[in-house]
């Protein structure tokens, strides 16, 4: 189990995953309210899976190629831009009050 998680897993495929099933859990929940605004709310959160399944195609694309190895260094490096940005325009907006 754990060599498959080494050579296999990468940041975004189980990101993408756990994001699937929280969305799935919810869109369930949702659509099974009473009112037309809980319906809506569960297909825009299935149509916002489709994106996710794109990122996990291309990224089981790249582990096929490059190897998990590289595109986990890969993803993180774009984890950690992403985060810096997050903190940059924190400071930013936090300076124009």
């Amino acid at each position: 189990m754990m060599e498959f998680i080494k050579n296999k897993v990468t940041i975004f495929f189980a990101l993408s995953i756990l994001s699937i099933l929280i969305g799935i859990f919810t869109a369930i929940v949702l659509y099974t309210g009473a009112s037309a605004a809980d319906k809506l709310a569960a297909m825009y959160i299935i149509f916002g899976g489709i994106p996710i399944f794109l990122l996990i195609v291309i990224d089981r694309i790249f582990v096929w190629k490059f190897g998990a190895k590289q595109v986990n260094r890969v993803q993180l490096y774009i984890v950690i831009i992403f985060l810096v940005l997050f903190v940059l325009n924190w400071i930013r907006l936090r300076s124009q009050v």
